[in-house]
């Protein structure tokens, strides 16, 4: 087993050197000696050094010359993707979509498994055939997976260990429901509310990103068949002391019948005013149609696009008053939590603020900004595919990057 390097020593400085040489090629791909010396602003020598180290440890492989510049051709070096593997996984009472990602966070397999809701439900053999069927696609083992990340629609409470604000999902509500799937799986397990997932990765590649000029401190507004909300606060998730912070569709609303008891799942006055039911019934008496509120909305938003391109139509008029009604019913209750949290970004995300796309965005800030003083930018969220996995992989690399990233001096 490693022990930490000591202080002031030089396996210290080491260490120190095998972690920015390492970040640097995360960040950037394949590099050679001398661009990892000026990354990371060590010498040539010490940088062949440390490569060799890295190599001998197996967490950099050659990967080919790099010709055509000046001087002499240069080896390029890349993290070894293959020395390790994590898992992420969305969990909804219809479904379990597992990744598994390389070292590198590139995914390598995936797999979805059904899970029709019925009584008698065993979530560990569930997650054990939702793994195996994503381990196998990559060619692994489940044994060889570093560890899971599961997203689910509810928050575990760290002083029971159960899992609240979930009771739609069945077989989830066991004692110490992460160190029982930790040990039926054979896996190390962490599990984050979903919501709470998305918000990581747009932290780390979408609208909160730095180089997006991001925020450190911003909300993520989730809006599907449920209400949701994550709170980013210095850069790190806000959980709460139970871990609901952001479960905002249980909140009173204004316009809402005021709902006491609300523990049954989708019931609150935000939910009633803005979930996905919600919405779909207030497209449906505008006259848009459709299977669901995303696909509605869509159709609202698509109207109110077209309108702005030409002479006004009732089509056009009915999908403004469509959307400025809903823009209000969101800029209210973002107005709420923004006399709260003051962030300096609102990000709106899910299958149903997605429908609603520029029309709906521009809308919503308006009608926030008309009910604050702060006025935060609101975007809408830049995440491509399943945000849920995508901030499950993100954790998981994160917390195994640290593990095994501190293994290269003894």
């Amino acid at each position: 087993m490693s022990t930490s390097p000591v202080p002031g020593t030089p396996s210290l400085l080491r260490a120190i050197n095998d972690r920015a040489a390492l970040e640097a090629l995360l960040a950037r791909g394949p590099l050679t000696r001398p661009q990892i010396s000026d990354l990371t602003g060590i010498s040539k020598p010490t940088a062949s050094q440390l490569l060799a180290r890295l190599e001998q440890a197996g967490l950099v492989v050659r990967d080919g010359i790099r010709e055509g510049l000046p001087g002499r051709t240069a080896e390029l070096y890349r993290i070894n993707g293959a020395a390790a593997h994590v898992a992420g996984a969305d969990v909804t009472p219809a479904r379990i979509r597992a990744s598994v990602a390389d070292l590198a966070g590139t995914v390598v397999g995936e797999h979805t498994l059904p899970t029709p809701a019925r009584t008698g439900v065993d979530a560990v053999a569930r997650m054990a055939e939702a793994l195996d069927g994503a381990a196998a696609a990559a060619g692994l083992a489940r044994a060889r997976l570093a560890r899971a990340v599961i997203g689910i629609q509810g928050a575990v409470d760290p002083a029971t260990g159960r899992l609240g604000y979930a009771a739609h999902i069945p077989g989830w509500h066991i004692p110490d429901l992460v160190a029982t799937l930790s040990g039926g799986l054979g896996v190390p397990v962490a599990i984050e509310n979903d919501v709470n997932l998305a918000a990581l990765a747009e932290r780390a590649g979408g609208q909160a990103a730095p180089e997006a000029g991001g925020a450190r401190d911003f909300v993520l507004l989730w809006v599907a068949d449920g209400v949701g909300m994550a709170v980013v606060l210095d850069g790190a998730l806000h959980r709460g002391a139970t871990g609901g912070a952001g479960e905002i569709g249980y909140m009173p609303a204004v316009g809402a019948p005021l709902m006491r008891d609300v523990r049954r799942t989708h019931t609150g006055g935000v939910h009633s005013l803005t979930g996905g039911a919600a919405v779909l019934r207030l497209m449906r008496e505008h006259g848009f149609r459709g299977r669901d509120a995303a696909t509605a909305l869509g159709r609202a938003a698509a109207d109110v696009e077209r309108a702005g391109r030409r002479t006004a139509t009732d089509a056009g008029a009915r999908a403004e008053r469509a959307l400025t009604e809903l823009a209000t019913r969101l800029g209210a209750t973002l107005a709420t939590v923004v006399a709260v949290i003051d962030p300096a970004l609102v990000v709106l995300t899910g299958d149903v603020l997605r429908a609603g796309g520029e029309p709906l965005r521009a809308r919503v800030q308006r009608h926030l900004h008309s009910l604050t003083i702060p006025r935060p930018e609101v975007r809408l969220s830049t995440v491509e595919g399943n945000p849920v996995l995508a901030g499950a992989l993100q954790q998981a690399l994160g917390e195994t990057r640290d593990e095994v990233f501190s293994t290269t001096v003894p």
